[in-house]
């Protein structure tokens, strides 16, 4: 749906949401009109609200005013405004406490969800987990209860050991838990984790640039590389450490590399191949069928000479498909540069 006052030209209010109406019109408003308005929403109320409003951009007077127009007679048009997240949190903080107008923008700004358990849902396992190891084994238990098992199996692959035995050993004790302690435990990630989590999801600029370097084709990135490593080599070496290459495939468990023969495209399979060393190469070929593997060496035979260029496209594509099975949680990814396993 375009939004009100974009170059699509909307003008008729018929065309708006009765939501999309409100957060025009307590935009329109401000901080002394409007409080008695947001006073009288509740929480979700406000949430949908202040969504719709940080993401409105321009609105123009014209609109405004036929909405103005439409819900008090007499009103005359108010000129344009600007909807961001900015002057969202600002009009929010006039007339409600610091501590809901805190709530209410890190529901917008955080993971998706529209509870605080569904959000928990789209955090990265590994982030957190490494939130919970922190906390007491019993509170760790009572959030992996209200999240779905699948998420849950993951963090607790996550956890240290011993640690990850006491949170299962509390969970299996653990009955219904009661209302009080809920509240207080959901408050504590919301005040704690959340509101960090939303100050720190911005991304290392290496780590954006690696994922740049591993979608060169190889003479490119040889060539930035190279030059990077003379003018700044230290930027160069974290790259480097950060990037994910085909080669590092080989530091996959059998089980993972299955599920990636069986998520890739065998036409570019035996192509990627074609260019892998004999290690990882046989590698491969271990985790497949004899007759799967016989089948896939004759028709690497039977290419012939492959242009590098085509290699090089195949071996990305294997790796994007990896690192996508891994955003999933199908398998695991190691970093290029060590022993330690990284989610992407």
């Amino acid at each position: 749906m375009a939004k009100p006052g974009k170059s699509s030209g909307r003008e008729d209010t018929r065309s708006l949401r009765g939501a999309e109406k409100a957060a025009v019109l307590l935009l329109a408003l401000g901080d002394d009109h409007g409080a008695p308005i947001w006073n009288a929403l509740d929480d979700e109320e406000v949430k949908e609200v202040s969504q719709i409003m940080s993401n409105l951009g321009a609105v123009s007077s014209g609109l405004i005013e036929g909405l103005l127009i439409e819900f008090v007679s007499q009103m005359s048009s108010t000129g344009s405004l600007l909807g961001s997240y900015d002057s969202t949190e600002r009009l929010l903080t006039k007339f409600l406490p610091k501590e809901r107008v805190g709530s209410v923008m890190e529901e917008i700004r955080g993971p998706a969800g529209r509870t605080m358990w569904d959000k928990l849902g789209n955090v990265n396992e590994q982030v957190l987990a490494n939130y919970l190891k922190n906390e007491y084994p019993q509170t760790v238990a009572v959030v992996l209860t209200k999240i779905k098992s699948e998420h849950a199996a993951r963090v607790l692959g996550a956890l240290p050991e011993e640690f990850a035995l006491e949170v299962v050993t509390r969970m299996l004790r653990m009955e219904s838990v009661q209302k009080d302690i809920l509240d207080k435990v959901e408050q504590t990630l919301r005040l704690e984790f959340m509101s960090n989590l939303a100050r720190t999801t911005k991304r290392d600029a290496h780590e954006l640039m690696a994922e740049i370097f591993n979608n060169f084709d190889r003479q490119t990135e040889g060539r930035f590389m190279t030059a990077l490593e003379e003018r700044n080599r230290d930027a160069a070496e974290k790259i480097k450490a950060l990037m994910f290459t085909f080669e590092d495939l080989g530091k996959l468990d059998a089980g993972s590399i299955q599920t990636l023969l069986r998520a890739v495209d065998k036409d570019k399979l035996g192509v990627a191949l074609k260019g892998a060393s004999a290690t990882l190469r046989d590698l491969f070929f271990s985790n497949m069928s004899e007759r799967a593997g016989k089948i896939l060496r004759e028709d690497m035979d039977a290419m012939g000479p492959v242009r590098l260029k085509d290699v090089d496209e195949a071996q990305t594509g294997m790796v994007n498909v990896a690192k996508d099975l891994a955003a999933k949680g199908e398998i695991m990814l190691a970093q290029g540069n060590g022993d330690d396993e990284l989610i992407y």
